[in-house]
């Protein structure tokens, strides 16, 4: 093992009560760009720290889930808790999750789950049996959030404003620029077709130009109808975006396609993603930009 100086990482426990919401913590935390994992059993963590340090300070904000699911190693985990508190290149948390019983039983109802604690039991005997084997672990929790009133959305907002660093970046906007005839990105969210406006595909010395370059961007921006869109559509995106970013999204992909994803898609993607860069996180992705070339034509 690497013994040379490392800075210092964030690592978080994820634990408490099954059914207090930890699978939309630890997505919470994936999305903040830590390095998840789901289930550790707590003999491992020691191993899991050397992987760390290995890393070359690439894992320097990790979070792991750790509950009765893997029950039969729990007994390990104070001793782990321990080692970790003694390790000085490491900041740990302990997150604790809980609410209270009534809403633990409706949650495990509703998705006609059985609890870890009692697979052939009722649900209740399983939380009271739980919530006395963790009692302990959740006296060491330096946080502890009841889920009891929350929605799954509250809780996201929740551990974003409490673990994000650069709170400014939990919203991405990613414009993309597409051809139709290659096909629409999966993972669009918005998708807008702007095959209706003139094309600088039929004007011979724009052809194997894109829409990054000064000439095409000009004549794709010249026309009333670009002109109307940009109003239109920008208007509509800046009602919108906010909304998304209220209901906890991560990121939204706008995708902006013409017929080759050469010249108007790029151009446009170009204007909307500069429009909101002030007042969003934006990136921009010219999926199709290369086709034309790659091709030969």
């Amino acid at each position: 093992m690497s013994t040379g100086a490392v800075n210092e990482t964030q690592i978080v426990i994820i634990t408490g009560m099954s059914g207090a919401g930890k699978t939309v913590a630890i997505q919470s935390f994936e999305d903040l760009g830590f390095f998840c994992v789901d289930n550790l059993p707590p003999t491992l963590l020691p191993k899991f720290l050397e992987l760390m340090r290995d890393s070359g300070n690439k894992m320097n904000k990790v979070a792991l889930v750790m509950d009765l699911r893997g029950r039969e190693f729990f007994e390990h985990l104070f001793n782990a808790l321990d080692d970790l508190s003694e390790t000085s290149w490491v900041t740990p948390q302990i997150l604790f999750l809980d609410a209270d019983d009534s809403t633990l039983v409706r949650r495990y109802k509703e998705t006609r789950r059985c609890h870890p604690l009692a697979p052939s039991g009722l649900p209740l005997e399983g939380i009271k049996l739980e919530r006395e084997l963790l009692e302990e672990l959740k006296g060491r929790a330096q946080l502890i959030y009841n889920t009891t009133q929350l929605k799954p959305r509250e809780l996201r907002e929740k551990i974003l404003t409490e673990f994000s660093i650069n709170k400014t970046t939990m919203f991405t906007v990613n414009v993309m620029s597409f051809g139709f005839k290659h096909g629409i990105p999966i993972d669009a969210d918005l998708v807008f077709d702007v095959r209706f406006l003139p094309n600088p595909h039929y004007i011979e010395h724009m052809r194997p130009k894109t829409g990054l370059d000064e000439e095409v961007y000009t004549y794709v921006h010249k026309w009333t109808e670009t002109t109307k869109f940009l109003e239109k559509v920008t208007e509509l995106l800046t009602f919108m975006l906010p909304h998304y970013k209220r209901e906890g999204k991560a990121q939204l992909v706008i995708a902006i396609g013409c017929t080759g994803g050469q010249h108007r898609s790029v151009a446009l993607t170009e204007y909307i993603a500069n429009y909101f860069k002030n007042d969003y996180h934006t990136r921009i992705t010219h999926r199709d930009i290369q086709k034309r070339k790659e091709k030969g034509e």
